[in-house]
């Protein structure tokens, strides 16, 4: 495995969540996931299935209201086997009244087309520390 290749198509992977979350493209965001993909948003509520990520998403995404900006980096990537990764994003929400942060790990396979999925993911709400 060329373990830098695969990294690049990692953050490649990152980085088309973070365009079609600010695009408000709900198709686009749903091209990245395995269909047997498992997601746990930021709340708690658990999606098992491409079909309930993808119902969820359609009903969420295109109203979503923030009136900044979003950005995701990959902070860490851990390859488990050649073709799953753990992957720690660091996401970011940007807006008039300040920023709020996630932690989402994705764990993400390469499928035999050579295509990084996201597989089994779960975002986190970064509550901030009190003083």
């Amino acid at each position: 495995m060329d373990i830098e290749r695969a990294t690049a198509d990692i953050a490649e992977v990152v980085a088309t969540v973070e365009r079609t979350q600010r695009a408000k493209d709900a198709e686009g965001f749903l091209a990245l996931f395995h269909p047997d993909a498992l997601w746990t948003t930021a709340h708690g509520k658990v999606l098992i299935g491409f079909d309930a990520i993808a119902e969820f998403t359609r009903a969420v995404l295109p109203g979503a209201s923030w009136d900044g900006e979003v950005t995701y980096e990959v902070v860490h990537t851990q390859f488990l086997r050649p073709d799953v990764a753990a992957v720690k994003v660091r996401q970011v929400y940007r807006g008039a009244e300040g920023a709020d942060e996630g932690a989402p790990l994705y764990v993400m396979t390469r499928g035999g087309d050579g295509r990084w999925l996201l597989t089994a993911c779960q975002n986190t709400h970064v509550v901030a520390e009190r003083e």
